[in-house]
């Protein structure tokens, strides 16, 4: 300690503190205010240094002031280094940020089908959003570099309309490095089969779309470069590649599922001609999608009513057939009719209703 405070007188040696300015001093001006110069130097300005700490407690000296000025460094060093680990925990994540959707616009790969935006499953979402006062899941968008405080989705396009539609802001996480089309594909795809919410229609002319405008090579390197099978790219676009005469025959593209698709296709391998003849009788009938997959490949009279037990609580409480015509024919036990139904028995028969939608 001795030594060190040598050092310091050595170097500090010839520096001094400027005598406080008296209350009822007058200001003389700017030239003034300088401290007077130190002997023999060129300079008119004092060359000291800053004060390390006010208060009526502050070093007089120069080797205080300077031992003064390193314990603030080092607290200030220990507060960066805690400021970096907290950022640390920080690395890698995307800013979000409340954005207008009026300023985001749909991408050019955007895969949902206009019914996607008028069934109920929709309507659920929006009356969510509604009431939670926006959307809690962001969605992500890039920025436009040609359009200054504009966006386009990446994912997220049911979000963002519900937004749109409910006219208030939209909770939004903004990729901030370079982002291709080919990168956008890619993490609007992983999106959407993570979420398992795009309709089989929809996952395949979102791929025929990309295929068509050579933003993939080959079916091949499309696989690779989302990380799917070859069979799974396969079967969603034979959904998509299905005659627009026989998509017609659906209430919705949106019912279509994978193995009607395989169906259907098979047989217009087999006998094209006979199967868009059918189509031309089913269209505009409304059927359910079973029965118009039985009617284009003639075969309705082999078709056999469905049934679904109905379970609430790990128990069976009824069942659910629907026949041939699509008509759906519920049956309850007696114990469960017996009083006032329970919220689980509500959900269950929710459940089952969907999953006769989906057979179909």
């Amino acid at each position: 300690m001795a030594s060190t405070r040598k050092r310091l007188e050595a170097l500090t040696a010839g520096l001094s503190l400027p005598e406080p300015a008296l209350p009822s001093a007058p200001a003389a001006g700017p030239a003034a205010a300088m401290p007077p110069a130190l002997p023999g130097a060129a300079s008119a300005v004092e060359t000291r240094f800053p004060p390390a700490q006010t208060g009526q407690f502050a070093p007089r000296t120069g080797p205080g002031q300077m031992l003064a000025f390193r314990g603030q460094m080092q607290a200030v060093e220990g507060e960066l280094a805690t400021l970096r680990e907290r950022l640390r925990h920080y690395d890698g994540s995307t800013p979000t940020r409340k954005l207008d959707p009026s300023v985001i616009r749909a991408s050019r790969w955007a895969n949902r089908h206009p019914a996607s935006f008028e069934n109920a499953e929709f309507a659920g979402l929006k009356a969510d959003i509604e009431q939670a006062g926006g959307n809690v899941q962001p969605i992500l968008v890039r920025a436009l570099t040609h359009e200054p405080g504009h966006y386009e989705l990446v994912f997220g396009h049911r979000r963002h309309r519900a937004c749109l539609d409910l006219g208030i802001p939209v909770l939004a996480a903004i990729w901030v490095d370079e982002l291709g089309d080919a990168e956008l594909f890619a993490a609007m795809d992983r999106e959407n089969r993570e979420r398992a919410d795009l309709s089989p229609y929809e996952q395949g002319v979102m791929y025929q779309r990309a295929l068509e405008e050579q933003l993939f090579p080959t079916q091949r390197q499309m696989a690779e470069k989302l990380g799917v099978s070859h069979t799974w790219v396969r079967k969603a676009l034979i959904v998509a590649q299905l005659p627009p005469a026989v998509v017609e025959c659906f209430r919705s593209p949106l019912e279509i599922q994978y193995r009607h698709a395989e169906q259907l296709n098979a047989a217009l391998d087999k006998d094209r001609r006979s199967v868009l003849k059918r189509a031309e009788k089913v269209r505009g009938q409304k059927l359910l999608p079973a029965m118009v997959v039985a009617r284009l490949l003639g075969s309705e009279s082999g078709a056999k009513p469905q049934k679904i037990a109905i379970q609430s609580e790990g128990k069976a409480v009824g069942s659910c057939v629907r026949a041939v015509d699509g008509s759906v024919t519920l049956t309850l036990l007696p114990s469960t009719v017996a009083g006032p139904p329970s919220e689980s028995l509500v959900k269950a028969i929710a459940e089952v209703l969907h999953k006769v939608q989906l057979l179909g």
